[in-house]
């Protein structure tokens, strides 16, 4: 179809986008389409290492600046390996997590400087930026409690740190998301994790049609 695109999922914890991003590469797979389907942190070898101490609940003493510079590893090993190939041959890639968690995550709720943040970011995606992004929305209480339904399930034991931390922490987080949608609005789109799953998935498929008609050049 000429074109590549480039798009990530975001939001707060149990919020849906995990689910949505298979879903919609489910649903562009056939359609003479390529897709890599990949996530942050965890995209690489590299990043596996990395992905299990940054979860690891034991961790509660890794200071700010720390867990920013392991995300910031991961992602300059991701977008080297994985994210420029892929796109570099012509093929759709989809992100579970990006650039924009880091802002908000280690910016907006960690309070780590926002300049920093952004420099590394820039640094480590090597100029590459999503075509669009989908900001999962919903109530914190509503997130904590899926992933927490979630983990019992299926996440490894000790991987939660994240789901450990306070409310105001979540609430800071997700403020932030929507801080951000809207200073971005031509590339980051808010969706309704509040929906069910079948109906969140046509509402995003509906955004990203106008690409698969090669509309959009990436």
């Amino acid at each position: 179809m000429g074109c590549t695109l480039f798009i990530t999922f975001e939001g707060i914890e149990g919020c849906g986008k995990t689910t949505q991003v298979r879903r919609l590469a489910d649903n562009i797979k056939g359609m003479e389409i390529t897709v890599v389907l990949t996530l942050e942190p965890g995209g690489t070898r590299v990043g596996q290492d990395i992905r299990r101490m940054l979860l690891d609940s034991r961790n509660s003493n890794l200071t700010p600046l720390a867990e920013l510079l392991l995300y910031e590893a991961d992602r300059a090993q991701h977008v080297e390996e994985v994210i420029k190939p892929a796109l570099e041959e012509g093929k759709w890639v989809l992100c579970d997590r990006f650039f924009d968690s880091t802002m908000v995550y280690q910016g907006y709720a960690r309070g780590q400087d926002m300049t920093l943040i952004g420099d590394l970011n820039e640094k480590c995606c090597s100029g590459i930026l999503p075509d669009l992004t989908f900001v999962v929305d919903c109530p914190v209480q509503i997130g904590i409690k899926r992933a927490l339904k979630r983990n019992e399930v299926h996440m490894e034991e000790g991987q939660d740190r994240f789901e450990r931390e306070k409310r105001d922490f979540h609430e800071a987080v997700r403020k932030g998301y929507l801080k951000m949608a809207m200073e971005a609005p031509k590339r980051i789109v808010v969706v309704d994790g509040t929906l069910n799953k079948d109906e969140l998935e046509k509402v995003i498929f509906n955004y990203v049609r106008p690409f698969l008609a090669g509309g959009v050049e990436a």
